[in-house]
């Protein structure tokens, strides 16, 4: 599907927002369904937003804390995160592991809704999160970013790459149409730089992992 032929989604089919079980037991969830590769796998994408002492970091769909505390490491001493999550379990695993940090702290707002960031941040890391929005949700995401951004500053998408899902072996056309939300394969077979370019991000970076089905996408916001 090109973005020309447009299909109708639904919010409700997503799977972003997980709850009950599968959001308590979240990490070790994404550590069994990657044989053990999901921590080194997160901390090098950390590692490739290129963080330093001092940066302010906006962290849209914040999870359990497991990533804020990796960025956490790389903006001490100086910086501070401000962390975005609505879900009740999520929140309450955020809180536990990130509350002796007074430089990370945890906002509850939704990120496809009008958020109160102006020209604030160095960086804006979403993490797994933007493919659950229909696309309509994810332009308010992206536009969100730009606003939040200091002139300069950069937007990482850590997600699925971009590729043509009826080329990929079996097992990944599973897992996308399958265990993933439609909304997942609608997502990837946009064009994300695409996306970024109507919003004024500019200066393209991409680190892929996983035989280039994921990748860190990193757009700078223009001065």
């Amino acid at each position: 599907m090109s973005e020309g032929e447009e299909r109708q989604y639904r919010q409700e089919d997503s799977k972003v927002e997980v709850s009950g079980f599968e959001a308590k037991y979240y990490d070790t969830l994404m550590n069994l369904i990657t044989l053990g590769r999901y921590p080194s796998f997160i901390r090098r994408a950390v590692d490739d937003l290129d963080l330093k002492p001092g940066h302010r970091v906006l962290d849209l769909g914040a999870g359990t804390g497991r990533n804020a505390l990796l960025m956490h490491e790389r903006i001490a001493p100086g910086g501070e995160i401000i962390a975005l999550e609505i879900g009740e379990e999520m929140k309450a695993q955020f809180i536990r592991k990130t509350q002796r940090y007074p430089d990370i702290r945890l906002e509850e707002r939704r990120i496809d809704g009008p958020l109160p960031y102006e020209k604030e941040f160095d960086t804006v890391f979403i993490s797994f999160v933007l493919h659950g929005f229909v696309q309509e949700r994810r332009e308010t995401i992206l536009a969100n970013a730009w606003r939040a951004l200091k002139p300069g500053g950069r937007f990482s998408i850590l997600d699925y790459n971009n590729f043509d899902v009826d080329a990929v072996p079996v097992w990944i056309r599973f897992a996308i149409r399958r265990v993933e939300c439609p909304l997942a394969e609608d997502f990837i077979r946009r064009d994300t730089r695409q996306m970024l370019s109507r919003h004024g991000f500019g200066t393209f970076r991409q680190h892929e992992y996983f035989g280039g089905y994921l990748r860190l996408l990193t757009a700078e916001k223009a001065f």
